[in-house]
C-alpha cells in the first residue's frame, strides 16, 4: 500500500500544537505525496507579523484550509480552501449527468470541487468582517486574545495545585487542578467534575481534552467581545468551584 496524502496541522484542535510543515513538505515532495495543511483554527494568526513564521513551508503544500468562523469573527460556518492545482480537484469530484449539463463559459462551477452540488453563499459574511474591521484592527484583536491567554496561563502557574499542561502559542490554554498526592484517575475525576460545575453556571463554558493520558481543561479565547474582565471572571469561577469540590465528602 502506498500513501497518497499527508496532513500537517498548524494549531491542532486539542492543544493547538504546530507541526513542522517545512520538514513534512520535503518528505511529501520526495515521495510524490499530496500535502494538505490544516490551519483551520490558527492559520488566521499569520496575518500578525510576529506570527508569519507559521506559514513556513505552506507555499509547498498542495492544499491549505483555514476556517474564518473559528478565530476571524465570522458566524458559522465558513471555510476557505486554497488549492495549488484546482484541475486535480475538479477531476476528482466532477460528475456531470446529462440533466446538469449546461453551456458555461468563464464560470467557476463549485459543484465540481466537492461532493455536494449546491453550496450556501458563505463568502459574503467573511467580506463583511474584512471590510468592517480591516487588517490592522483584526491583527490587534488577535494580539489581544493571545495576550489574554498568556496572562491566564501566568495566573495558573502562580497558583498552588494548578498547572499548565501544554504550550499555548495562540489563544487556547490547556490546564488542570491537581492537589498533592492524587493519582491520575483521581485528578481526572476532579477536573471532570470541575468542568461540569463551571459549565453548569451558564456564565462560562470550557471544554476538555486528554494530553499524554492526562485529563486537561481548555479555555479558549476567541470571541469578538471578550475582555480581560471576562477571563478574570472565568479564573475566579474556576478557583471557587475547585474549592467547593475539594470540600465535598468523598
Amino acid at each position: 500500500m502506498r500513501p497518497l496524502a499527508v496532513v500537517a496541522t498548524i494549531g491542532t484542535t486539542s492543544s493547538t500544537a504546530i507541526d513542522p510543515v517545512a520538514e513534512i513538505a520535503e518528505i511529501a515532495k520526495r515521495h510524490g505525496i499530496w500535502l494538505h495543511v490544516d490551519a483551520a483554527y490558527a492559520g488566521v494568526a499569520a496575518i500578525v507579523p510576529e506570527f508569519r513564521w507559521l506559514m513556513n513551508g505552506v507555499d509547498r503544500a498542495d492544499s491549505f484550509v483555514v476556517n474564518p468562523h473559528k478565530w476571524l469573527f465570522v458566524p458559522m460556518d465558513c471555510s476557505a480552501l486554497f488549492v495549488r492545482d484546482e484541475a486535480i480537484l475538479r477531476r476528482a469530484f466532477n460528475l456531470t449527468p446529462e440533466y446538469l449539463a449546461t453551456p458555461e463559459q468563464d464560470v467557476r462551477n463549485y459543484m465540481d470541487y466537492g461532493i455536494q452540488l449546491g453550496r450556501r453563499f458563505r463568502a459574503l459574511k467573511l467580506w463583511f468582517v474584512l471590510r468592517h474591521f480591516g487588517a490592522e484592527a483584526i491583527r490587534e484583536l488577535l494580539r489581544s486574545h493571545i495576550a489574554l491567554a498568556d496572562e491566564f496561563a501566568l495566573w495558573i502557574e502562580a497558583e498552588p495545585n494548578w498547572e499548565v499542561l501544554a504550550p499555548h502559542p495562540f489563544s487556547v490554554v490547556c490546564f488542570r487542578y491537581r492537589s498533592p498526592g492524587t493519582d491520575e484517575q483521581e485528578a481526572e475525576r476532579f477536573n471532570a467534575a470541575l468542568l461540569e460545575a463551571v459549565n453548569a453556571t451558564g456564565d462560562v463554558f470550557i471544554s476538555h481534552t486528554k494530553l499524554d493520558g492526562k485529563y486537561a481543561l481548555r479555555l479558549a479565547i476567541g470571541n469578538l467581545r471578550t475582555q480581560r474582565s471576562d477571563v478574570e471572571f472565568a479564573w475566579n469561577l474556576l478557583k471557587q468551584k475547585a474549592l467547593q469540590i475539594g470540600r465535598e465528602p468523598r
